[in-house]
């Protein structure tokens, strides 16, 4: 529960050992909170983060298991966080970036893709939902992504499996809105981070750091969808205004 001021106060962070995830983490601890969760594939690897955490500031920081592909597991995960009570920001920071010509060779590769970030996600942000709407309270952060926004041939499946889960939370922030609970969809360009090592940059590229000053400011507004950096956002409106005929000549 957030306090009498309003600061966040509690923080989950499925795929708490993602550049983003424990940027925000971090983020939000500057601001005042003093609980959270870091739940990932390895969470004995993630030691050196907590204790970065309790430096910060934070008086407790509890490490668990959460396997984004394994979705009978998902209900039990969330069980287990809620336990100390109510969590009022719970961020969904894993994914995968998929090699795009080893998907295009390989359909499980390309499934992986859509599995852990897209399927992955719905499973564990419907019961969310639910528990978040019984509390009464609270905010959902997704990381997007700015390939979501139109399909390109250097990285359409990983772009249309964050325009599927671009359009869920859409869908989802709608309807909880009414309740109380915000859905704040982050769709960052690219990010310099261990995801995309080696990778050569890009225009406009931005940091871990960036993007979760940016999530700390969605959710204190009430934003249901923040860029990063902002002129993203007009760079990919631009994109999407393109003709077919003139978008296929670019080499994106």
């Amino acid at each position: 529960m957030k306090d009498a001021l309003g600061r966040v106060r509690r923080v989950l962070v499925l795929g708490g050992g993602s550049d983003i995830g424990l940027a925000t983490a971090q983020a939000y601890v500057r601001g005042g909170a003093r609980h959270v969760i870091l739940a990932a594939r390895k969470p004995n690897d993630l030691a050196a983060a907590a204790a970065t955490l309790r430096e910060l500031g934070a008086t407790t920081v509890e490490t668990i298991a959460f396997d984004s592909d394994a979705f009978d597991t998902h209900e039990d995960v969330l069980e287990a966080a809620f336990t100390a009570g109510d969590i009022d920001v719970i961020v969904l920071a894993f994914g995968v970036l998929s090699d795009q010509p080893t998907a295009e060779r390989d359909p499980a590769h390309a499934l992986d893709t859509i599995r852990t970030n897209f399927s992955g996600a719905v499973s564990v942000l419907l019961p969310l939902a639910d528990r978040l709407t019984a509390q009464g309270h609270g905010s959902i952060v997704v990381i997007s992504s700015a390939a979501g926004q139109r399909g390109r041939r250097s990285n359409y499946v990983y772009g249309s499996s964050k325009a599927g889960l671009d359009v869920f939370c859409q869908g989802l922030g709608d309807r909880l809105a009414p309740l109380g609970v915000q859905v704040l969809i982050v769709r960052p360009g690219f990010v310099r981070s261990k995801m995309t090592q080696g990778l050569p940059s890009a225009p406009l590229a931005t940091t871990p750091q960036a993007v979760a000053q940016a999530i700390v400011t969605g959710t204190s507004t009430g934003a249901s969808i923040v860029w990063v950096p902002g002129a993203m956002r007009w760079v990919m409106a631009g994109l999407r205004l393109l003709p077919p005929f003139l978008f296929r000549r670019l080499e994106i």
